[in-house]
């Protein structure tokens, strides 16, 4: 016979130790499923304070209709709070969500073992802290467990449960049953700081930092970059003041204290605006100037760019040339014809110009049915369209913009002609020479010509009519007015430009394949599942995909090739490929492509 699996338990009462935003949050989501809860603040002013969260938090959801006015009442009702621990005797499940310090916690968590019954879980929400070093001040440390809610709780559904060596399965299981009931998504992870979400977003947080400190690019270019060319809801150095920049450094020095990551090491200027309590939005200035303490709204400081310096057309510009035939060179051909420019474009045989046209075509066909296009516009566009097969008609386009194979060998011939074939644009001055490459150094392309000071990167998105950013990348030899031309010429398009200097990974791939970098290493460890790690970056940072789905669109042999970039022009340990990235690629396993990398598709 076969032993039948425990049911999980059912829990009555709930305890939660810590009313502030965080604590009664949570009070609210188990009053919500139906449990009677026994809330438990230090002092009478803290009391008084958690249950105004409540009563605030509940009327919202009235106002909203999430909730009547009777149901409100009901909740509000199965809420006991009270100033005296003792009183948790009869709660069976009890979570601490008290402030971030381990002998604070530990204090409650001892204090505890003499109060409830042996059989009682005892959960701790803290986001950072060593839940097995909170475990030691129990008797009984197996039933001790990590249950992480995110703020604000009653609206987020992600819920880490992070167990520790000694957690009893019975526990996990138990505790996992009961995340559910409320409706909640529960991911399971083992104790390191950070666990899963707060690992991953806090290394990319931290990069960014470090990038806007080295001068790289500037605070509003790198948050429009992750905003407009990852679909991010906020820019890493808003997302910071959001959180506050007291609380991350805290976070970012717990997790290098114990994992000895350098990448978790927090940035200097982290700790120098700490210091001089620029927190964040909670004091009104951060990464940015807001007009008051707690006030989302930013105003304009000595870093924010001047109206007067918008960029302008230094160059003219009227006819643009495009080199290439592939998906991404066909959306900037009509990324420019919609902007109203002549576009030449050059492909390697009829065939595939012929295809172009038939695509830009077609997308403007479906434009029309959503009622995005007119038949007019449609005309208008594709009457401003040429294609050829011959480089040498590029000869009077004012700008070219490559977008071939990512070969550098290839792209630097290129150049070589173009620097000979397009002579007569910009009024005699010669076109101005772009590449929209992701990943390969555009100096070196540069170098191919006789006038580098006319070389840009303009590294647009796939699929280029749709996404808005386009990534600006000077070299060392960029002629300022080229860079400012290529700018205005990104608005005039409808784009959004960010500028930055010519190193692997420009803005977006230097912050985003990091972090996807990580996720694999974290998969690898066995720390956590494929889908619980993307549900964790879903749910608890918003993210428009988790990791996994993202490199499997991607591809995990370009995801491989561009960390390969980032880990020879950075040398830093942390950027070293993975080696289940490796192992996949080798398999041939390149994601959805081959349908199969990190997840089978074969069977969907």
């Amino acid at each position: 016979m076969t032993e039948q699996a425990a049911q999980p338990r059912t829990f009555s009462t709930i305890g939660v130790v810590g009313l502030g935003t965080m604590g009664a949050g949570i009070a609210e989501v188990f009053a919500r499923n139906g449990f009677s809860v026994i809330g438990v603040e230090v002092n009478d002013d803290a009391l008084a304070r958690g249950r105004q969260h409540l009563e605030h938090s509940t009327s919202r959801a009235v106002k909203r209709e999430k909730l009547t006015e009777a149901e409100a009442a009901e909740l509000l009702a199965r809420i006991t709070l009270t100033t005296t621990m003792k009183d948790l005797h009869e709660a069976d499940f009890v979570v601490e969500a008290v402030v971030e310090s381990l002998e604070v916690k530990k204090q409650i968590f001892a204090e505890l073992e003499g109060i409830v019954a042996p059989d009682a879980i005892l959960a701790t929400n803290t986001s950072s802290l060593s839940v097995t070093e909170i475990s030691t001040a129990n008797a009984h440390p197996g039933r001790v467990i990590g249950v992480h809610f995110f703020n604000p709780a009653p609206v987020q559904n992600l819920v880490e449960i992070v167990r520790t060596v000694v957690t009893e399965p019975q526990v996990l299981e138990d505790v996992t049953a009961l995340v559910e009931q409320l409706g909640k998504n529960p991911v399971v992870c083992g104790d390191k700081a950070g666990f899963i979400a707060n690992t991953l977003l806090f290394g990319y947080l931290n990069h960014a930092v470090a990038m806007f400190e080295g001068k790289f690019a500037s605070r509003e270019d790198i948050d429009a970059a992750m905003r407009f060319g990852c679909g991010y809801p906020m820019g890493p150095l808003q997302l910071l003041d959001l959180i506050g920049l007291d609380t991350a450094y805290e976070i970012l020095e717990t997790m290098y204290r114990q994992g000895r990551d350098r990448l978790h090491a927090p940035a200097p200027i982290l700790k120098q605006l700490v210091t001089a309590g620029m927190l964040g939005r909670k004091t009104g200035r951060g990464f940015y100037t807001y007009d008051g303490p707690d006030s989302p709204v930013t105003v304009a400081d000595d870093l924010t760019p001047s109206a007067d310096d918008r960029p302008q057309l230094q160059h003219h510009i009227a006819k643009v040339g495009v080199v290439g035939t592939g998906t991404m060179a066909g959306g900037i051909v009509e990324v420019f014809a919609k902007g109203g420019y002549d576009v030449l474009f050059v492909g390697r045989s009829q065939d595939k110009v012929d295809g172009v046209t038939a695509a830009i075509t077609r997308n403007l066909d479906k434009q029309i049915q959503r009622g995005r296009a007119t038949e007019d516009d449609k005309a208008a566009v594709l009457a401003r369209v040429t294609g050829t097969t011959s480089l040498d008609d590029l000869r009077d386009v004012d700008i070219v913009v490559e977008a071939i194979a990512e070969d550098l060998a290839i792209k630097t011939t290129l150049f070589n002609n173009l620097d000979d074939i397009c002579t007569g644009g910009n009024g005699g001055r010669g076109a101005i020479l772009a590449t929209t490459t992701s990943s390969l150094p555009v100096i070196e392309l540069a170098r191919a010509t006789d006038r580098p000071q006319d070389v840009i990167g303009m590294h647009f998105f796939n699929p280029a009519p749709v996404m808005k950013l386009v990534e600006v990348v000077s070299t060392v030899m960029t002629d300022d007015d080229v860079a400012q031309t290529v700018r205005a010429l990104c608005d005039k398009v409808g784009k959004v430009a960010v500028s930055c200097a010519d190193r692997a990974g420009f803005i977006v791939n230097a912050l985003l394949f990091p972090y996807l970098n990580d996720a694999v290493k974290m998969l690898e460890a066995h720390y956590a599942t494929a889908d619980d790690i993307d549900t964790a970056m879903k749910q608890g940072c918003a993210l428009p995909m988790g990791p996994f789905e993202l490199l499997d669109v991607v591809g995990n042999d370009v995801s491989l090739a561009i960390q390969r970039e980032l880990y020879l022009e950075f040398r830093e340990p942390g950027f070293a490929p993975a080696p289940l990235l490796e192992h996949l690629v080798t398999a041939g396993y390149l994601g959805r492509k081959t349908k199969r990398g990190f997840r089978d598709y074969s069977v969907r």
